[in-house]
């Protein structure tokens, strides 16, 4: 989930009558010299955007490695949308002024290698201390920080949360310490929200009670944005559904399922699928579209098929 609506004063309205932005969580083009080959393949399979992560441990500015990584970014982003996610993991959340003063200056250098970007997504999950082991008030401070050097008319800066963790009173939590702060410029220009589910066989649709905000649970994190004033699109940056849980039949149907819900959620901007091909390890994660083999599984033609527009 991202945050940040009118308290945070978020530059950006939703636009519901656009398309859904239907793209995956995809590393594959930082790895090779031919990431157009890549963005083809993305393509094949119904993918107008590809979420890039940026890894961050402490650096001041990327290394060689990441601006190769990042020269190959910027390749692609000229054929699709690019988003880059900058972050780290728990150990390495920057909480003093300082971290967060490097933290921002590396993800602008990153930024500016990958020109054409569409969005930045400061750190991920900050709502899950895998990620984030700070406080809401303190992650309201990198946001602010960041916002200043990396927001333009042509870049969206975007933050992230997770369906589990509580997201609901870790945005309030965020916004109180922006109230405190007596800032009046914006911290996010869009608001990120992981909808994964709550157990793997239940469906996209489902609804849910206490501190879990899944797909289904849209009206509950409208009404929670609500509270700041205007409200601002929501980009779906992580969501999936593993064969190692589920049949390949289901996981279409439940692709599918996800795809038609988003697009009929009016603020709802992006969907990306975690991810296009199943990682290798057995305990990995393997809610691909793409076998790891290179067989398509039924959920690619589902996710190629599923509308970008809302049908009444």
């Amino acid at each position: 989930m991202f945050i940040g609506v009118g308290v945070w004063r978020v530059t950006h309205p939703a636009h519901p009558a656009l398309p859904l932005i239907v793209g995956v969580d995809d590393d594959t083009l930082k790895w090779t010299p031919f990431p157009l080959t890549v963005v083809r393949r993305q393509q094949s399979v119904g993918a107008n955007a590809v979420r890039v992560w940026v890894p961050w441990h402490g650096e001041i500015a990327p290394t060689t490695v990441r601006r190769v990584e990042l020269s190959r970014a910027e390749t692609a982003a000229r054929r699709t949308t690019v988003v880059l996610a900058v972050f780290g993991f728990g150990a390495q959340t920057p909480t003093a002024a300082w971290q967060q003063t490097r933290f921002c200056g590396y993800a602008r250098a990153a930024l500016a290698l990958v020109p054409d970007a569409r969005a930045v997504v400061v750190w991920n999950e900050a709502n899950s201390r895998t990620y984030w082991r700070g406080t809401p008030a303190q992650y309201e401070s990198l946001l602010a920080r960041c916002y200043d050097q990396l927001h333009s008319r042509r870049v969206q800066v975007l933050d992230s949360t997770a369906s589990g963790h509580d997201p609901i009173a870790f945005i309030d939590g965020v916004a109180l310490a922006y109230r405190t702060s007596g800032r009046t410029q914006p911290l996010v220009d869009g608001f990120g929200h992981n909808p994964y589910p709550l157990t793997p066989t239940e469906p996209p649709s489902a609804v849910h009670r206490g501190d879990f905000v899944g797909e289904g649970d849209y009206p509950r994190l409208v009404s929670a944005l609500r509270v700041f004033g205007r409200l601002p699109s929501i980009w779906y940056l992580e969501d999936g559904f593993q064969t190692t849980e589920i049949t390949p039949a289901q996981q279409a149907q439940d692709v599918a399922a996800a795809i038609g819900i988003a697009v009929c959620q009016p603020l709802v901007h992006a969907f990306f699928n975690f991810e296009l091909v199943d990682e290798r390890r057995a305990a990995g994660w393997h809610s691909g579209l793409i076998w790891r083999g290179g067989r398509r599984k039924p959920a690619a033609a589902a996710f190629a098929s599923a509308p970008r527009r809302c049908r009444p």
